[in-house]
């Protein structure tokens, strides 16, 4: 089959699996546009409401499964105590007014990071995801908690990121990820398919800030680019999500065995 089409409709699947995290950015942008302020309608509020309705019209066109949106929840719930525990730290702000906002952070915060675990859950289901020879669970479990708590424990102490991701490199250096396309499977490495998703995350980290959904300190005086560095943060935190899918997928082929 010529190239092309291989390509066109890999960005086809693409932007299915993209959806959730689309409509999120989406409301980020129409949420940005709307004089909220006139109408005395707190963004964050409305952010909370539109991003639930999105997620219950996806459950409810089975769009997503209530499996992966129990996944996802986990994946949201990392992500929300981190945010909370980095908006305490200075390391970034949101703007604090409405009532669905947690210790300076809003509830709908969450839902960014599990638009990332929406994006994975998809591709492993539409992609039909094969991963060769992956390292032991104990390892991936292990690494993917280090490069998490490493994201609270570096403000109290050294900053291990460099060395958690030499790790990685180390323990997925062999690991591929196998996927179909038109009846044709393909391959790639994954630490390669690890690092392009965290870039994705990175250019939408920069929409986002864009938009004004949150601050970092170096744009307070008006937008600029975010730090490079965060590409291998969310490549860290892709390696997180990828062990919760992955052990989710794990456990539903499991569970069809036995049935």
């Amino acid at each position: 089959m010529p190239h092309w089409i291989l390509l066109l409709d890999f960005v086809r699947v693409q932007a299915l699996c993209c959806l959730f995290a689309f409509l999120v950015v989406g409301l980020l942008a129409l949420t940005d546009a709307l004089p909220l302020a006139a109408w005395g309608v707190a963004r964050a509020d409305l952010m909370l409401v539109s991003v639930l309705a999105v997620q219950a019209t996806l459950l409810l066109t089975r769009f997503e499964t209530w499996r992966e949106v129990a996944a996802l929840l986990l994946f949201h719930l990392l992500g929300f105590a981190l945010e909370v525990f980095k908006v305490n730290q200075g390391s970034w702000s949101y703007d604090a007014a409405g009532l669905s906002v947690v210790g300076g952070v809003p509830l709908y915060a969450g839902f960014m990071y599990a638009s990332v675990g929406s994006y994975m859950a998809q591709a492993w289901r539409r992609l039909e995801l094969f991963i060769g020879r992956p390292p032991p669970f104990a390892v991936q479990a292990g690494l993917a908690g280090a490069a998490y708590l490493n994201f609270f424990t570096h403000h109290f102490g050294p900053d291990l990121r460099w060395l958690i991701a030499g790790l990685i490199a180390l323990a997925y250096a062999r690991s591929w990820v196998d996927f179909s396309l038109r009846g044709e499977r393909l391959r790639m490495p994954l630490l390669l398919g690890f690092g392009l998703i965290g870039l994705a995350v990175y250019a939408a980290e920069n929409l986002g800030t864009l938009l004004g959904a949150w601050v970092y300190p170096h744009q307070a005086d008006g937008w600029a680019l975010v730090d490079w560095g965060k590409w291998l943060a969310w490549t860290l935190m892709v390696i997180v999500a990828f062990l919760i899918v992955s052990s989710l997928k794990r456990i539903e082929a499991r569970l069809d065995a036995s049935a």
